[in-house]
């Protein structure tokens, strides 16, 4: 083929990119890819749409990247196999980040069907798994992450064993968030010793970021420094919004937990900039949760409660039903620290609180009957359910209610201990770094949205808790092809690299129209080795129980607590009691 011919032109310009991505230089892969896809036709054309929206997406773009692959997808040809699949993840990519979970999940399905048992394609296979755990850490299904999370690792072990952190990794956030700490910190370094026996830049960075957020929860916060700014530095200086903006946000929580409110305050809102710019609604409303708390603590209430209110509706958009309940319980929570500032509390904050407190409770305590092991039910009982119910009980005490007070003791289990006396010394109220949300899919959807929720959902919101751990995807691929490399055949794609993103959000950036990174793929098989073992141990089954019933109480056989059962489930858009009627 000649110099001059589009076809061979079209290629290097393909080359180019990948190049510059290699360099770390994302905005010129992009404008690079851009122009590829404006001078190129047939299957150059879509590859270079497919790298332009990847790009995007990486830059923070995803509203362009969305229709970047849904053109790409629209100009694919059914029988480019490959080509088609890939797309379909690096697409599940960008609809993660705006929270379109559903769609996400169905173009993932589409290709995992188009990939099948096919050996051939055994690299792209794993990470289209490794996508699906994604999707399902973002929902909280913690059985389905684990159970996704080691095909993919024995995936990885068959046919890519350089991709083995990102499993590995996906093993670790999953175990963290059901309580299994020690065996997630042992994952954890499994991660990253696979990534850096691969030279995955990236992925050692994300997986520094990661491990430091376990470290914050484990409330080892000088261990959990070092990692983020390392990890920061990374970001920033490679042009990737999003991970920095992960990066912000848990540096403003080490600053939140080390009393410093100013610098917390800092860094929460360069966070959300950073989320903001990039079109990640819900990251985004996390940090407008945070920022509300440094506003209630330093005497802004106005401020916090339309922060909140305004994260409330993004969640609740989404149809993330748990994660509302959960901005509520936090919103009672603060509400409860400025009474407790109060000689004589204001009635209108009390009911408001109250209300707030009790509903929010009523959903919260309906979770724990969604997990399959009863270890995880009784820890989000004690750690999560227990303090959100002792919470209605305080305001209900605070309200004289005493109707109200009988009925959420009926629908108590006997012997359980209620403290609803303020404690002697009150710390000040701090969100827990992650927004818990357990498998909803479990607790049943009450509208047709309430199915997507979000992963990384810490079980243990105490106010020296953090998260969450996140998915590990093949995004931000830094060493995603070597232009030395062969190209792939127009309508097919070539396999991943190994990049990482452990952030709940991303899948797989995946390199069209050009050859993988020249990594050894026999790299990380050494780590394999006992991610897979722990794996295998640690793997459990369970199944579980139905939600609570309607309880019957009182002379009247009234329902208890029905109002805010109703509520709860209008508001959250979920359904928190069973249809059985038991009397108490």
């Amino acid at each position: 083929m000649t110099r001059n011919s589009p076809h061979d032109d079209g290629r290097e310009v393909l080359l180019e990119g990948a190049a510059a991505y290699q360099r770390g230089e994302v905005a010129e892969a992009l404008r690079i890819f851009e122009r590829a896809a404006r001078t190129t036709t047939g299957g150059l054309r879509a590859s270079a749409l497919i790298n332009a929206a990847s790009m995007a997406d990486e830059l923070g773009d995803h509203a362009t990247a969305i229709g970047w692959y849904h053109e790409a997808l629209s100009e694919i040809p059914a029988d480019a196999i490959e080509k088609r699949a890939s797309a379909l993840v690096n697409y599940s990519q960008a609809l993660q980040h705006v929270g379109e979970l559903d769609q996400a999940q169905s173009a993932l399905e589409q290709a995992r069907a188009l990939l099948a048992d096919n050996d051939e394609f055994g690299t792209l296979r794993v990470a289209c798994l490794l996508s699906l755990c994604a999707v399902a850490f973002h929902r909280g299904r913690w059985h389905d992450t684990i159970e996704i999370a080691t095909e993919s690792l024995d995936a990885a072990v068959r046919f890519a064993p350089q991709l083995a952190g990102h499993p590995l990794m996906n093993l670790a956030g999953a175990y963290f968030e059901t309580g299994h700490r020690e065996l997630a910190v042992d994952f954890a370094a499994q991660a990253l010793a696979a990534f850096e026996s691969a030279q995955d830049r990236n992925g050692v960075a994300e997986t520094q970021q990661n491990t430091a957020t376990m470290m914050l929860r484990l409330n080892r916060l000088d261990e959990a420094e070092p990692l983020l700014q390392a990890s920061q530095e990374y970001f920033e200086r490679a042009g990737l919004g999003h991970r920095a903006g992960i990066g912000l946000k848990t540096m403003g929580f080490l600053a939140e937990n080390r009393g410093d409110l100013d610098r917390a305050y800092d860094r929460y809102l360069r966070g959300y900039e950073y989320f903001q710019a990039s079109g990640a609604v819900l990251d985004a409303a996390d940090v407008q949760v945070r920022l509300a708390t440094v506003a209630f603590q330093t005497g802004h209430m106005h401020e916090g409660q339309q922060l909140i209110a305004a994260a409330f509706h993004a969640y609740a958009e989404r149809g993330l039903g748990l994660h509302c309940a959960q901005i509520d319980y936090w919103h009672a929570t603060l509400l409860e620290a400025v009474l407790d500032t109060m000689d004589h509390p204001a009635p209108e904050i009390l009911t408001a609180a109250a209300n707030l407190a009790v509903t929010s409770a009523v959903a919260i305590d309906a979770v724990r009957h969604t997990f399959g092991n009863g270890n995880q039910r009784e820890q989000w009982n004690r750690q999560i359910a227990d303090p959100a119910m002792r919470m209605a009980f305080r305001f209900a005490y605070l309200s004289g209610d005493g109707p109200l007070l009988t009925d959420l003791i009926e629908t108590q289990c006997a012997g359980t201990a209620l403290n609803i006396a303020p404690s002697e010394v009150r710390e000040p109220a701090q969100l827990p770094f992650a927004l818990f949300d357990p498998p909803t899919d479990l607790l049943g959807a009450h509208s047709d949205g309430s199915e997507t929720g979000e992963a990384g959902n810490d079980p243990t919101p105490s106010s020296r808790d953090v998260g969450p751990t996140r998915a590990s995807t093949l995004d931000d691929r830094r060493d995603a092809a070597d232009p030395a490399d062969r190209l792939a055949e127009d309508n097919g794609v070539t396999d991943p690299g190994a990049e990482s993103a452990l952030d709940g959000t991303e899948t797989p950036t995946l390199m069209a129209g050009t050859t993988p990174i020249t990594a050894d793929r026999r790299a990380g098989a050494s780590a394999l080795q006992l991610g897979a073992a722990l794996a295998e141990v640690a793997a459990s089954a369970g199944l579980p129980v139905a939600p609570p019933p309607r309880v019957s109480v009182g002379p009247d056989g009234h329902i208890a607590l029905a109002a805010y059962v109703a509520t709860a489930e209008q508001r959250y858009g979920l359904n928190v009691r069973d249809d059985r009627v038991v009397t108490a």
